[in-house]
């Protein structure tokens, strides 16, 4: 980890300091996954059997996961295992139940009557990866916010293992979450699956869950394709910063840098410190600890990426936070809650030493699917809001349209927009003629 001093450094060198690891090339990525996504579309599931084969190296007959494989998943998964995703569960259920939009209903004026009406997505796709581990976590966090929104399809795609089967913790989760349409289809094509349909797999309004740099390009191919589909927000390496004072925990900083390291190669872990001290024996407890990590090969090159800034004040430290938009923010200050508030940019906050991230990424109850590479600067982490629709309803009297006629007739006038403005002169004319016609006392 390099210790570098925020206030020796010029623009381009903070710039340098805050860059995000590199990756390959983008024009090779998405170039391989227009080609993916061009062979699902035409080929349909005898596309999806060679694409599986060729990146997951399994031939399968089918890619829908049968009932007794559910089955035969939950006998693999330990009582204390379903026990842990049944909480897990539990309280990623109670806190987005909490977020849940509601309906709302007043008048703006006399006789003009505004609802906001909520609709579910009618069919969704959820992407859980595989990659180097399997992953529940990402089944709890897509499948729960879906399930509450009401959205009446919901489908899973994850890649199968060199069996051919689907992780039996991925697949107990799934039932545990309400989820029993899954197939064994991974990375572009099974965006491409998910977006277009095949014989096998069910077309979708859109599609949620994060995935590598082939996912990612896929997604948003599909969504900016006219006949494709909507997706959640931009997912790429997994990130954190760190912001400790002189009063944090040595050992704890270090181990919620392994943490995030170990999550992939590209991952990013970053300590905006107002301790040199802190800084400086980081280095020595990353080395201890992460001698009795197993994935040694993803921290050695994750952790090239790493670096503790140091920094002056805690002003500094947070306009440091402001100006990166980290996927996750913890705070190890000294008073954690009067910083928060200065917060602007982040996928999810962690207050005081005792919140590890880790909880966050299983069971505290917020949502894990966040906003990387800044976009935490414009875009909220997943949550029941994503998988509905908000609808604005109107309903005007003929007492509120004349309430409201001079207004929009202006506001037409002034935009240049005769037909807006004809539109309302002739209701008002109906409305003449009908109150001419009608018998005294009669309400038109």
């Amino acid at each position: 980890m390099r210790v570098l001093d925020w206030s020796s450094l010029d623009e381009a060198g903070r710039r340098n300091v805050l860059a995000r690891p590199a990756r390959a090339a983008r024009s090779d990525i998405e170039r391989l996954a227009r080609e993916v996504i061009a062979q699902v579309r035409q080929g349909g599931d005898e596309a999806l059997r060679v694409l599986t084969r060729r990146f997951d190296a399994v031939d399968l007959a089918g890619f829908a996961v049968e009932p007794a494989e559910f089955a035969d998943a939950r006998g693999r998964v330990t009582a204390e295992q379903i026990a842990a995703l049944s909480r897990a569960i539990n309280n990623v259920q109670r806190f987005h139940q909490a977020q849940e939009p509601r309906p709302l209903l007043l008048e703006t004026e006399t006789g003009v009557r505004c609802e906001q009406i909520i609709r579910p997505i009618q069919s969704v796709g959820l992407y859980v990866p595989a990659g180097t581990a399997p992953l529940p976590s990402a089944v709890i966090m897509l499948a729960i916010p879906a399930r509450l929104a009401g959205c009446p399809t919901r489908i899973l795609c994850t890649p199968p293992m060199k069996d051919g089967r689907v992780h039996p913790a991925v697949l107990t989760a799934a039932a545990l979450c309400g989820i029993d349409q899954v197939f064994k289809v991974g990375g572009a094509q099974a965006i491409a699956a998910l977006a277009f349909g095949t014989e096998s797999i069910p077309r979708v309004d859109k599609i949620f869950g994060p995935g590598n740099a082939w996912v990612t390009a896929a997604k948003s191919l599909v969504a900016a394709d006219p006949e494709g589909c909507a997706c959640d927000l931009p997912a790429g390496p997994s990130e954190v910063m760190i912001v400790a004072d002189e009063s944090a925990r040595v050992e704890l900083v270090a181990a919620d840098i392994l943490a995030q390291a170990e999550h992939d190669a590209l991952a990013q872990a970053i300590v905006v410190t107002l301790s040199r001290r802190l800084a400086e024996a980081l280095v020595a407890e990353i080395g201890r600890q992460r001698a009795g990590l197993r994935r040694g090969v993803i921290l050695d090159r994750s952790l090239s990426g790493c670096r503790a800034i140091v920094v002056p004040n805690p002003e500094t430290a947070i306009d440091v936070v402001n100006t990166y938009a980290p996927e996750h923010l913890m705070l190890q200050l000294q008073q954690p809650r009067r910083w928060l508030r200065e917060v602007q940019s982040a996928g999810s906050i962690f207050v005081g030493c005792w919140s590890a991230e880790t909880l966050g990424d299983y069971c505290s109850g917020p949502n894990h699917v966040l906003p990387t590479d800044g976009h935490a600067r414009t875009l909220s982490g997943l949550s029941v809001r994503d998988f509905v629709k908000t609808i604005p309803v109107q309903e005007v009297t003929p007492a509120g349209l004349r309430t409201l006629a001079a207004t929009a007739i202006e506001l037409a006038q002034l935009e240049g927009l005769d037909g807006h403005a004809n539109a309302i002169t002739r209701r008002l004319e109906a409305l003449d003629v009908a109150s001419a016609a009608a018998k005294p006392g009669v309400i038109v």
